[in-house]
């Protein structure tokens, strides 16, 4: 087969992450990188091949790339992911998927016309452990309540970086939506109203920095998420990821405490160390599924880069992946309406 001619946008974190996961694919082959400062950037050997742009525009029109791989700010990625398929590529693209419903919902249309493959993201759809956490929760009888969080207690490089991210987004949109889609994902019921509450704990960032919010399905099902990010978030109980039913309780179990595990660690936000599994009815005792031999944080965007490969090669038909990206959008954008409104917000 052809190899598949990829141009990564930013080369940040995950877009490094991901530029990196294209090169130990074989059916792709990186031709192009783009970022505003890439005539500064020490590229690893394994890029250095690659042309290098510091716009985009010039990048798509130059390389005429099969794939474009969007890890840039979330402000820009409904733009470059709706250029980037008029242009003839399959995408890529970081959640959030678009700044708005609006423009995310144009995006999906953008795709279905060009019949071009978008693939958004959710980082922990391609992991076993969190797999498996959604199919034993989906066992557990309805109505379910979640909960779940991931405070990070950032400083220096990792603050800067989430600073970064809060010009675009507050943490209760930009990291709730992997959180809110697990919720959808354990549930097949609608989402009907969303509250939340909001604090803004430094000047330094335009947004609330502290968010929580409650989701209420049609079923009874309800469930809390809450995020944070800054040098004064408390790493007590920053990572918690638990369900439960009538039928009993599932959840990751990260032992926080050993090998100093920090909240702003990127493998950390994925790690599960086990499953505990526990029966209402006692019929079975409770039950620890290790996963001590789970993927590691690049190991998984690779594996979002073989599903996209996939979805290419074998037509995949993703118009539930992509409807699924809107609606987790939808509800992460609803509550940060609430926390400035002050009410709860209808769906």
């Amino acid at each position: 087969m052809e190899k598949k001619r990829v141009l990564v946008v930013g080369l940040g974190n995950m877009g490094m992450s991901h530029a990196l996961a294209y090169t130990r694919i074989s059916e792709f082959e990186v031709v192009g990188v783009c970022e505003r400062r890439i005539a500064k950037r020490e590229l690893p050997d394994a890029l250095k091949s690659a042309q290098r742009f510091d716009e985009f525009e010039k990048a798509l029109t130059s390389l005429k790339p099969d794939v474009v791989s969007i890890n840039t700010l979330p402000d820009t990625h409904a733009q470059f992911a709706m250029k980037a398929m008029e242009a003839g590529a399959h995408v890529f693209v970081e959640k959030p998927l678009a700044d708005n419903a609006i423009n995310a919902e144009k995006v999906v249309e953008v795709a279905k016309r060009t019949g071009k493959k978008l693939v958004i993201g959710y980082i922990l759809r391609q992991h076993p452990s969190w797999i498996k956490f959604i199919e034993i929760a989906r066992q557990l009888g309805t109505p379910l309540v979640f909960r779940m969080n991931l405070n990070q207690q950032s400083n220096g490089e990792t603050w800067a970086w989430h600073k970064r991210l809060m010009d675009s987004f507050p943490p209760i949109v930009d990291c709730g939506v992997h959180y809110v889609d697990v919720m959808c994902q354990m549930t097949d019921a609608k989402p009907i109203r969303v509250h939340a509450i909001g604090a803004k704990l430094t000047d330094e960032v335009p947004v609330n920095n502290y968010g929580m919010l409650q989701v209420i399905f049609d079923d009874g099902s309800v469930g809390w998420y809450e995020a944070g990010w800054g040098p004064m978030i408390s790493e007590t109980a920053f990572f918690v990821k638990d369900v439960f039913g009538p039928k009993g309780s599932v959840s990751i179990v990260m032992a926080e405490t050993a090998g100093n595990v920090k909240s702003d660690d990127i493998n950390a936000h994925t790690k599960t160390n086990q499953i505990l599994w526990h029966h209402a009815d006692m019929s079975k005792p409770d039950e620890r599924i290790d996963m001590s031999d789970e993927p590691d944080h690049d190991a998984l965007c690779e594996r979002e880069q073989r599903y996209l490969l996939k979805a290419i090669v074998e037509n995949l038909d993703l118009t539930d992946h992509m409807n699924d990206g809107v609606k987790s959008l939808k509800i992460v954008l609803a509550a940060d309406r609430s926390i400035h409104e002050g009410q709860v917000v209808s769906l």
